[in-house]
């Protein structure tokens, strides 16, 4: 990355011009960061060896502090491997120390004039095009047709743009995670001129994540709650997630400025009168971690409502995130304690021999669920959005048909009304 603001503020322009080249594809209409944070803390929330890699990370922001609540989302734009980025340089032929100008496809009335910005290409590559974590779409194959000079390259490249060849298109590209730079590896014939890489290529993406802080607890700081995704492909090939691990092999000691923007979320900041259920498996804990922040803030003022917390893990000595912070609320009065009339509840899927999840424990304790309910309380689901928000709801719908003395389809209802008033949201990521 870049070690200065100013260099930084230069390249918010041209990530900005970068994006214009590549219409329909730009994801924001922010187009310069909402703000540059600096990395001061890096730190292991999960034992080495328990199979995952959760990091907790917590950023300054460099020049003033922005107004985020709890509940909001953190994009980061991250850097990618200067070796993956040289590589594509020189398998393309380009030369990197050369100068390009971008500039606008259309002129409206807010952008009267051509403001063409000389960028490094190598620079321009490295913030703009995303060649090694993406995979490319099928009109890339293609385009890449047109230009491969062996004729075996290209009768497979044909195929591979054909429908006959869409399946195994799938499992080459989609399926494997062949990024851009590997897909021109397996194919050394293509020489592509950059005019139709630089349109071709996926932009680079921000990345979201949830909000773990709470800005009343920490005024110049910003925390996130993050899982360094890695992962093997049906073929064997070691794969892992640019962004979180980018940040994870980040040094705070080294200064790097990360481009940043904050916007709303799914779980809207709770008046601290409300009463409170969540429920946020492994890294689903994030946002709640900021609730509870905040409420820890709030109740030395004025009184606040219970919270009700259902957290589950594998293995209560592997992956337990923030033990301690969960477990000092928890006791002497803290605003997720039982006095309180409130509770935190862990479920170890891994520490015995039957599953146990969050939603096993909410049955446990289902008239303390529904004497909150029924006091008005809201209900915050997060986390993977494979089967945990359908067996979390399926879970509070059986415990108001149960206490409540109704039917499951009754049930149902009751939820549907929560969701109808703003008393039930979820934010679940894949």
């Amino acid at each position: 990355m870049i070690n200065t603001l100013q260099d930084l503020t230069c390249l918010s322009i041209q990530i900005g011009s970068a994006r214009s080249v590549h219409p329909g594809k730009a994801l924001s209409d922010r187009c310069t960061p909402g703000c540059f944070l600096k990395m001061v803390n890096n730190l292991p929330l999960t034992r080495s060896n328990c199979g995952k890699d959760v990091r907790h990370f917590e950023f300054e922001f460099v020049s003033h502090a922005l107004r985020y609540e709890i509940g909001d989302v953190l994009e980061i734009l991250p850097g990618q491997d200067s070796a993956a980025v040289d590589a594509f340089v020189q398998r393309c032929n380009l030369d990197p120390d050369s100068f390009i100008t971008v500039s606008p496809r259309e002129v409206d009335d807010h952008n009267a004039h051509d403001s063409r910005i000389p960028v490094k290409l190598r620079t321009f590559v490295e913030f703009s095009m995303d060649v090694a974590s993406a995979s490319p779409r099928r009109y890339f194959f293609e385009v890449m047709s047109f230009f491969a000079t062996a004729e075996h390259e290209k009768e497979r490249l044909k195929y591979f743009a054909s429908p006959e060849g869409r399946d195994d298109l799938y499992q080459y590209n989609q399926k494997e995670r062949r990024t851009v730079l590997e897909v021109l590896e397996d194919f050394p014939s293509v020489k592509m001129p950059f005019e139709w890489l630089v349109q071709l290529v996926p932009p680079l993406k921000p990345r979201a994540f949830s909000i773990s802080s709470s800005q009343s607890a920490h005024p110049n700081q910003v925390h996130l709650t993050v899982n360094v995704v890695s992962w093997t492909t049906p073929y064997k090939r070691k794969k892992k997630g640019l962004c979180s691990s980018w940040l994870a092999a980040l040094d705070p000691c080294d200064g790097i400025l990360v481009p940043a923007w904050f916007h709303k979320g799914l779980l809207p900041a709770p008046s601290p009168s409300l009463p409170l259920i969540l429920v946020g498996p492994g890294t689903g804990c994030a946002p709640f971690h900021g609730f509870v922040e905040e409420r820890a803030v709030q109740s030395r003022t004025t009184a606040t409502a219970p919270i009700m917390f259902f957290f589950g893990c594998w293995n209560e000595e592997g992956d337990f995130l923030y033990r301690d912070f969960w477990l000092s609320h928890s006791q002497n009065k803290g605003v997720l304690s039982e006095a309180k009339g409130g509770g935190f509840y862990v479920a170890f899927s891994r520490d015995q021999p039957q599953k146990v999840y969050a939603q096993h424990k909410m049955k446990e304790h289902s008239q303390r669920i529904w004497n909150l309910l029924a006091e008005g309380a809201a209900v915050y689901i997060a986390g993977s959005s494979t089967k945990m928000p359908a067996d979390v709801t399926s879970a509070f719908e059986e415990i108001i048909s149960k206490e409540n003395g109704v039917s499951r389809e009754d049930a149902v209802r009751w939820i549907r009304a929560l969701e109808r008033c703003g008393k039930y949201h979820i934010e679940a990521w894949s």
